[in-house]
């Protein structure tokens, strides 16, 4: 029976899993469970690791060369595979931003998930998702979605979508096409929602920035400015706050024609202060070249009421447009997360496959195991598996004396053990990792 995991504890779960397991398979002698039940007792004494049965089916062979090329394909397609993997994880951490590392982290371990884990890929919306500020938790998309560890440790090979009695290569090549289509999506997806969240950016610094370089239309009321005047013209100037005595000493005087006490503080902020001053139009260029010897700067600024509607509703036009992206993404991220996640464990099942039957030859026998180390005790598992397997290391000799390797059994820029190894790495939360 096994135990059922409460959604409050997944969480922590997640703060775990930055142990890694390891992907490994030994022949099947005398059975494939007598070996899997060998590592279990011989693991257990000293409580080494937590061991689980990694599920392979029974595919197709091929011939030997076919085998040999297949090794190094599927070698640099588990690579690219994991790599779009890891980069809708950190896509899906960069829409989060802006929120608490900590909800960001909580947020991603409950929809970095992977589903479902009995070959039938029923995936249905109870709503469309709570909206806690700016972070969507998707709690009731999928009953039969599992966390990446859980998805690992109890794999099951998914028949409807990778049927064993097409070739290995047929396999791989199924495999690569979808994640290749799923990037591209993602390229387009992300470039279309970093466009509207850029140019909303643009927009609200304009509002919210400098008062030398913000928009000044919801700042700047009509009754602080004449208008109408055939003569007269209001002026907008920035001054900095160490020069506000200076200003009000000085604005009467820049120059001839300056209409007094006419200078009125309209807002501040960190730096400066925003004043108007209302002179004749014939001298606004001799003012602002002596504003600009006095640090003063002239704002050029015409007040239109439409333009300020217009601005609001471009703002508001462009959040609504955002936020309506931003829910599709997080679904299509979460969903394509999962997608993207089985194909990469399902090229990971095909490499232990392939490399089996190079290394341990035929008939098909052997046991994919996947092994979770418990901390601070890597080295010692790892000489345990060492003396376990040792019978297995005939050829490490004479490897080391002629510097040969054999294509798809071992590379000399690889850790070779003398059972077949493979490492995983299942921490998705923490995505900035180099």
């Amino acid at each position: 029976m096994k135990t059922r995991i409460l959604p409050e504890h997944k969480f922590i779960l997640w703060l775990a899993m930055s142990d890694e397991y390891w992907l490994i398979s030994a022949p099947g002698k005398p059975s494939p469970r007598q070996t899997y039940d060998q590592i279990c007792n011989a693991t257990g004494k000293d409580q080494l690791s937590t061991n689980f049965i990694f599920n392979i089916p029974d595919l197709k062979v091929g011939t030997l060369d076919s085998l040999v090329s297949l090794s190094d394909d599927l070698g640099k397609l588990d690579s690219y595979v994991e790599g779009v993997t890891r980069k809708l994880a950190q896509y899906f951490s960069d829409v989060l931003q802006g929120a608490s590392s900590q909800k960001i982290a909580v947020v991603m371990a409950e929809n970095l998930v992977v589903g479902p884990n009995n070959g039938k890929h029923i995936i249905f919306s109870k709503n469309k998702g709570k909206m806690l500020g700016e972070l969507t938790f998707l709690r009731n998309y999928s009953i039969y979605q599992v966390d990446p560890v859980t998805y690992v440790t109890d794999f099951q090979w998914d028949f409807a979508k990778y049927p064993t009695k097409q070739p290995l290569k047929t396999l791989s090549e199924v495999i690569s096409k979808a994640v290749t289509h799923i990037e591209n999506e993602l390229k387009l997806r992300s470039q279309a929602y970093n466009n509207i969240k850029q140019t909303l950016q643009v927009l609200e610094k304009k509002q919210t920035g400098s008062l030398l370089t913000r928009n000044l239309n919801d700042l700047v009321k009509k009754e602080n400015l004449l208008l109408g005047s055939e003569y007269l013209k209001t002026l907008l100037v920035c001054v900095p706050k160490p020069l506000i005595k200076d200003w009000y000493d000085k604005y009467e005087t820049l120059c001839a024609m300056i209409v007094p006490r006419t200078s009125e503080l309209i807002t501040q902020d960190q730096d400066y202060v925003l004043f108007t001053v209302t002179l004749f139009q014939k001298t606004e260029d001799t003012f602002k070249h002596k504003c600009r010897e006095n640090k003063f700067t002239v704002r050029d600024f015409t007040f239109d009421e439409q333009t300020l509607s217009s601005d609001k509703e471009q703002l508001n036009k462009l959040e609504l447009d955002r936020q309506k992206l931003y829910g599709g993404l997080v679904r299509w991220l979460k969903i394509n997360f999962g997608e993207v996640f089985s194909a990469s464990i399902h090229i990971k099942a095909l490499r232990i496959f392939v490399e089996s039957v190079l290394r341990y030859g035929l008939p098909v026998n052997f046991v994919a195991i996947v092994i979770h180390p418990l901390r601070r005790s890597t080295k010692k598992l790892r000489d345990v598996l060492n003396n376990l397997f040792a019978y297995l290391d005939q050829s490490s000799s004479t490897r080391q004396e002629d510097n040969f390797d054999i294509p798809g059994v071992f590379s000399s820029q690889q850790e070779y053990y003398p059972y077949v190894y493979l490492k995983l790495d299942l921490d998705y939360t923490e995505t900035k990792k180099s």
